[in-house]
């Protein structure tokens, strides 16, 4: 499963690097508590970033204020970031062992022996036993050891009337990772911020802990390059009516990770062009080991499916396919793609994807019925080339992380609401089809 991410890279795009630089107003703890600020909605700029199809974020750490550009993974724990270069801050606190920031990260692995250092604190000279915990990339699945702290963190409220707004949290725990623990991430990019549930420390738990802001957060990526989504956290966007559907704990208790906090939803079957496909369904349900069901993840970028799914999927699409574009069905097809069409053959873009089949996840709704969650052709095909599109989901093998992973493409230009009080995920259809996306939500803040 994990190869196919480094093959993306290669046979994609000839990749220039680009730097999303966020404007981040920096200004002293002690001025920013001065500010009569308490937002309902703390609302920041999100990325997406060329070379890796990963989505960034910009936060400011520590004092003095240091610009730190994130990762942004959905089912990541925690925040961390490289402690090992340049981490310099004078309001840096280790957590120490036992104590009630431990307990509330559900760290209870502690270091030895306290480091002696006669300078302040910093991460790796605390003077005191730290706990830690295990952290990790998951875009490449590595991960390490690594110590709790604490320190300052500023982020710029976006508005764009009132652009200097800084929400300041003058101890916002997070874990220090060391540089190797960076492959494969973006560029610029110090660490991971993490969002996911069955954590007190997440960003949006915690923001929402410390901001008094409602237990929900929203997400809207951008699918351009150029122009940035927004990330949402206590209320959302003012939006049509979502479709909602529960989301669902997956059981796993892990002694290294402490359990999984990805988000999980009830996907019943899957349909093409209105067609159900064949496969083992029993895959579809999570069960006591934590195996099967279906999650979200901002950091594949594409859907990955179990081997059977994805075979039988890809069998019905291109069936469907073929009786419309039998003459431009590319022979060669890059991996890891299983089908690809020259999208030239047609006067736009637009109107190759008009009428690309769609394809249905049929969900749990909260009522108990069935709802539709539709991925159309903006987020089922992908453009390889300025001449070819390819069907955007992966073949994940027989034993994937999960059956289905719902990558970063195909939840772009969508309104996605995750409402933790009521343990259920809000979602639009493609903002593309109603004649916006979600780049547009910043112009209209």
């Amino acid at each position: 499963m994990l190869e196919y991410h480094s093959t993306i890279m290669a046979s994609l795009f000839d990749c220039f690097f680009l730097l999303f630089s966020l404007i981040f107003f920096t200004i002293s703890p002690s001025s920013a508590k001065t500010l009569p600020f308490r937002p309902n909605t703390i609302v920041i700029p999100v990325s997406k970033d060329k070379c890796t199809n990963q989505y960034t974020i910009q936060i400011s750490q520590r004092t003095p204020s240091t610009p730190v550009k994130l990762t942004v993974d959905l089912g990541g724990r925690f925040m961390w970031v490289n402690c090992e270069e340049s981490y310099t801050s004078s309001t840096y606190k280790p957590a120490k062992c036992n104590s009630t920031l431990c307990s509330l990260a559900n760290s209870k692995v502690c270091t030895t022996e306290p480091t002696q250092c006669s300078s302040s604190p910093r991460p790796g000279c605390n003077n005191n036993s730290t706990c830690t915990k295990f952290i990790q990339n998951r875009v490449v699945y590595i991960g390490t050891g690594g110590e709790l702290g604490q320190d300052t963190v500023s982020i710029q409220f976006y508005n764009k009337n009132n652009p200097g707004r800084i929400v300041s949290l003058a101890s916002f725990p997070f874990f220090c990772g060391i540089t190797w623990l960076l492959d494969s991430l973006a560029e610029g990019v110090t660490g991971v911020a993490g969002f996911g549930r069955s954590s007190n420390i997440s960003l949006p738990a915690y923001l929402s802990d410390s901001m008094d802001l409602p237990k929900k957060f929203a997400i809207c990526l951008s699918s351009n390059y150029k122009n940035n989504g927004l990330i949402f956290f206590g209320n959302g966007p003012n939006y049509e009516p979502l479709t909602y559907t529960p989301l669902i704990l997956n059981p796993v208790e892990d002694l290294i990770t402490g359990g999984s906090a990805d988000y999980y939803i009830g996907v019943k079957s899957i349909r093409v062009d209105g067609k159900k496909i064949k496969f083992d369904e029993n895959l579809l349900s999570v069960v006591k080991d934590g195996s099967g069901g279906t999650m979200l993840s901002t950091v594949n970028p594409y859907t990955v499916l179990h081997t059977s799914i994805y075979k039988a999927l890809l069998r019905d699409f291109t069936k469907k396919m073929e009786l419309k574009f039998r003459s431009l069905v590319v022979p060669s097809v890059p991996v890891p793609f299983g089908a690809c069409y020259y999208s030239s053959g047609f006067g736009t873009i637009e109107e190759f994807l008009a009428i690309v089949p769609a394809i249905d996840l049929e969900l749990e709704s909260a009522d108990g019925k069935n709802v539709s969650w539709r991925f159309s052709g903006a987020n089922s095909m992908v453009a390889v080339n300025s001449y070819t599109m390819c069907l955007a989901y992966i073949d994940g093998g027989s034993q994937p992380w999960a059956p289905i992973i719902i990558g970063g493409h195909q939840l772009e230009d969508t309104v996605l609401q995750f409402d933790l009080d009521k343990s259920r995920l809000g979602f639009s259809s493609n903002l593309v089809y109603k004649n916006t996306t979600c780049s547009n939500f910043v112009d209209s803040m």
